[in-house]
């Protein structure tokens, strides 16, 4: 097996994981190193995270490297969070016993793989990268609201004034998108999520909606255009009366996973919408024994 293995170079916690990561594969498979982490395995080969093409690649840090990394390397990802939140990552780096043996069980091939849905768009005829987690629409100036253009299948379905639109997959829900007031959805789902940006006079609602329809979002605004965001990675500016194509990719995004569920990977993140623990006056009371 071949073993690809990147961190985030700004998190010294993520280093530090890194040098274990190596010591704990050792010889028990070939490791191969982004470009960051080059001083760490001084005797693994290493490139940029295009050019590593592992079985299998391990990332340490938050949610923005796993973005970054999937952004560059279409490998199965083993998410370990050195970060905070971490709602992508499938293991948590602060319990020591739990990060050793999920390199353990990578090794001895005891995961399964997870395949997510992403968005692909394009403005014209010209592709933009693939989104895991969203493509966002935004206002080309700041403090200043944009009017943009919806339409479903090429068929316009109104106007909305805001600071922009969010076009987000499951896995994005829980991002940006819900920070705007949009819904959790499973990430086993394929679905298109649409949430606004501080909309003006109108209610704030998320619509859901099939994931095989096209969605094309038009920047009406006549002074400073908008520019479009792929997970937060990279931007495109559009000129006025410019169209943003949204649909879902053909390619999608793979998970390491060793069994955890969704829900199990929100709990303590303040995201789910119900109290996680019951308080005591909420705990059934006993049932007496039967006579």
């Amino acid at each position: 097996m071949k073993v690809g293995l990147t961190a985030n170079p700004s998190k010294p916690e993520a280093i530090a994981l890194a040098r274990r990561a190596v010591e704990r594969i050792g010889s028990r498979a070939e490791i191969v190193v982004s470009d960051e982490l080059a001083g760490v395995a001084p005797g693994s080969p290493h490139g940029p995270l295009e050019s590593l093409h592992p079985d299998i690649l391990v990332a340490l840090g938050g949610d923005g490297t796993f973005l970054y990394t999937l952004h560059r390397c279409d490998a199965p990802l083993l998410p370990i969070n050195s970060g905070t939140v971490g709602v992508l990552a499938e293991v948590d780096a602060r319990r020591p016993a739990e990060f050793d043996r999920a390199l353990d069980r990578l090794l001895e091939g005891r995961y399964y793989l997870e395949d997510r849905m992403k968005l692909g768009a394009q403005v014209a005829s010209r592709p933009l990268p693939d989104a895991i987690n969203e493509f966002v629409l935004h206002a080309g100036e700041v403090g200043r609201m944009g009017v943009f253009e919806l339409a479903f299948d090429d068929q316009v379905v109104g106007r909305i004034q805001a600071d922009g639109v969010i076009v987000a997959t499951p896995t994005g829900s829980t991002g940006y998108s819900l920070s705007a007031l949009g819904p959790i959805v499973d990430p086993g789902l394929d679905a298109i999520v649409l949430t606004t940006l501080a909309p003006f006079r109108v209610e704030a609602r998320a619509l859901v909606v099939d994931p095989l329809r096209t969605i094309r979002l038009t920047s009406l605004d006549l002074g400073s255009g908008a520019v479009v965001i792929a997970d937060g990675q990279e931007s495109q500016p559009l000129r006025a009366g410019t169209s943003v194509t949204v649909y879902r990719s053909p390619r999608r995004a793979t998970f390491v996973r060793f069994g955890s569920r969704f829900f199990d990977r929100l709990r303590g993140k303040r995201i789910l919408p119900w109290s996680e623990e019951p308080s005591e006056e909420h705990r059934p009371a006993d049932i007496p024994a039967a006579p």
